[in-house]
């Protein structure tokens, strides 16, 4: 059996991992194709190596752009590779364009496609991930979902069933494969207590007045534990532009950092401020309590059984929250199902037992 993994941004590469490493156990043929559509290539190799993943057999290059301009380069280019590598399974991974594109020209071509991390669902169509995840769950063959809510989702929106399979979360494989790397890192250049910040979304970073707010109140969080914060390219930028910048002496920002650098800082913190949506999943699974910086999320069941917390845009809340976490109110949560670290061997035995 041929599969095709199509990565575009470093959340892929945590997901693919477990994949790719279960379906390499069962001898399966495997081409890994990294679209680009994360253009940062030195922090992209780091990551493979850490992963143990190979280098991507082909990198599309497909940098940055609008949402238009990257979809459309992501299917131009696939579309030939696909045709060229005729796989069994083309396996997408997450929300982001590259995931939407190249189901697309898969569908169009009549290649099976299985959409690992379905079913996930913030319900805001303003935001472009969900557009991708409702059109790739939608035309997908195999939909691999990691939370019990995203069944129900997929269920509501008329899937069939037998194209569901509840297999767990990848991103929780790969945490409990490599958290023993990461627990062996140093840590003597961070403090033994502190809140460690990541912030990438558009809504908190690209509007000048949101993001001064924000880091206002870090600045206030600073006051009473430090705080570390890894700086995204993109969150980079802007801060970079803000006055504020000058009086935020109080905030320890640092370089991007791979994924073990990071999950040492997360797997210590004694709380976490974030917008991401697999860090949510990570601290739930860590016991960490999480304070998350939207409006909604696509990972409810961290809130419902983990310790994440919606904040919003209320950034009164979010100091009287580290001030409840500090005091050592807060809840841990539980495990969600089938966090166990054997979702990629369940899609591996899927896939092997199935034929188009």
């Amino acid at each position: 059996m041929k599969l095709v993994h199509v990565v575009g941004a470093r959340p892929n590469f945590m997901k693919a991992a477990s994949v790719y490493t279960a379906c390499a156990n069962r001898g399966m043929q495997q081409i890994i194709i990294h679209t680009g559509q994360h253009y940062d290539e030195n922090m992209s190799r780091v990551f493979f190596q850490e992963l143990g993943l190979p280098d991507p057999d082909i990198n599309l290059k497909v940098g940055s752009g609008t949402h238009a301009e990257q979809t459309a380069r992501v299917m131009l280019r696939f579309e030939k590779i696909v045709v060229e590598t005729s796989p069994d399974w083309v396996i997408v991974y997450g929300d982001v364009n590259s995931t939407m594109a190249s189901t697309l020209v898969c569908v169009k071509l009549s290649i099976p496609v299985a959409h690992v991390e379905a079913g996930l669902r913030s319900f805001d169509r303003l935001m472009p991930e969900e557009i991708n995840r409702v059109v790739t769950d939608q035309v997908a063959d195999i939909l691999f979902t990691p939370s019990e809510d995203a069944n129900a989702n997929l269920l509501r929106e008329g899937v069939r069933a037998q194209k569901i399979k509840f297999v767990g979360n990848v991103m929780v494989d790969t945490l409990i494969r490599f958290l023993p790397l990461a627990k062996e890192l140093p840590r003597s250049k961070y403090p033994p207590r502190y809140v460690l910040v990541t912030l990438h979304r558009p809504s908190n970073v690209d509007d000048s007045a949101v993001l001064t707010e924000i880091m206002w109140t870090l600045i206030r969080v600073s006051r009473k534990l430090p705080v570390i914060f890894p700086l995204h390219p993109r969150t980079q930028r802007r801060i970079g532009h803000l006055p504020i910048l000058e009086r935020s002496h109080q905030l320890q920002f640092v370089s991007p950092l791979s994924y073990l650098e990071f999950l040492n800082l997360e797997e210590n913190a004694t709380a976490v401020i974030t917008d991401s949506g697999g860090v949510q999943e990570e601290t739930t699974f860590l016991g960490i309590p999480c304070l998350t910086l939207r409006k909604n999320t696509e990972r409810p069941v961290t809130i419902a059984l983990g310790g994440n917390v919606l904040i919003g845009s209320d950034y009164t809340r979010l100091e009287k929250e580290v001030d409840s976490i500090l005091a050592g109110n807060f809840r841990r949560g539980q495990i969600p199902s089938l966090w166990d670290g054997k979702a990629g061997e369940r899609i591996a035995e899927i896939l092997a037992n199935t034929t188009d």
